[in-house]
């Protein structure tokens, strides 16, 4: 990989890591895709999802990087069956219990190591502080810090910096910029609850709704109840 333009892609599977994906793979000589499983509910089909969008974008070096313990941490919806996956709940001023906590700073740290192994310069990851539901790890001032730590913990050569091209873009914006650059939106998944067919009423499912319904396009998810807008 020596004289190669390499980038790392945190590729969840889902609507915003894909339109991220493709900027990277636009900017860059190679992509190194790496897929995080932490014990979340839909994590084979995600999975299916990552590997269908690195795929259709052609990206060869691909990871999957299994995070098991964050079932064990627990406190969120997302890895504890017991904790109900909130319905229909955007309107709600709280952080929701779907936030896994530090989850964030676990997957850059992956990527982060990824990246110096194999002297990439730059970590692209499709958070974005509009539409994450308050998330507090998708923060911009997050990902500022977390560039500060990078810096501090790498090697004086590596050079390695986090983007987030959908920082601060609505859902909206981000279906219109993956229709622009012709994203493989067909191929994501975005649902927290299930697996076969999206329930449209989680709050991935809702903010994904409201994203193509305000671009004016047709999202190509089936739902079982999907929301009127």
């Amino acid at each position: 990989m020596k004289n190669k333009d390499i980038a790392v892609c945190l590729i969840s599977g889902g609507m915003d890591s894909c339109v991220c994906a493709c900027i990277a793979k636009k900017k860059h000589d190679i992509i190194i895709a790496i897929h995080i499983s932490y014990g979340q509910r839909t994590s084979e089909r995600e999975l299916k999802a990552f590997n269908d969008i690195s795929d259709y974008l052609d990206i060869t070096k691909r990871y999957l990087v299994e995070l098991s313990y964050f079932r064990d941490v627990g406190n969120s919806a997302l890895t504890d069956y017991d904790i109900p996956v909130p319905e229909n709940s955007l309107s709600d001023d709280e952080i929701p219990v779907s936030y896994v906590p530090f989850r964030n700073a676990n997957f850059l740290s992956v990527a982060t190591s990824y990246a110096e192994a194999n002297r990439a310069n730059s970590i692209y990851i499709g958070a974005n502080q509009l539409d994450s539901s308050g998330y507090p790890d998708c923060r911009e001032e997050f990902f500022n810090e977390f560039n500060k730590l990078i810096k501090t913990g790498t090697k004086p050569n590596a050079d390695i910096k986090i983007i987030t091209p959908l920082i601060n873009m609505t859902k909206e914006q981000i279906v219109k910029k993956g229709a622009e650059i012709n994203a493989p939106l067909h191929l994501t998944w975005s649902c927290y609850k299930n697996s076969q067919k999206a329930c449209g009423v989680c709050d991935s499912c809702l903010l994904r709704l409201r994203g193509f319904r305000d671009a004016g396009v047709q999202d190509p998810l089936e739902y079982e109840h999907p929301v009127k807008y």
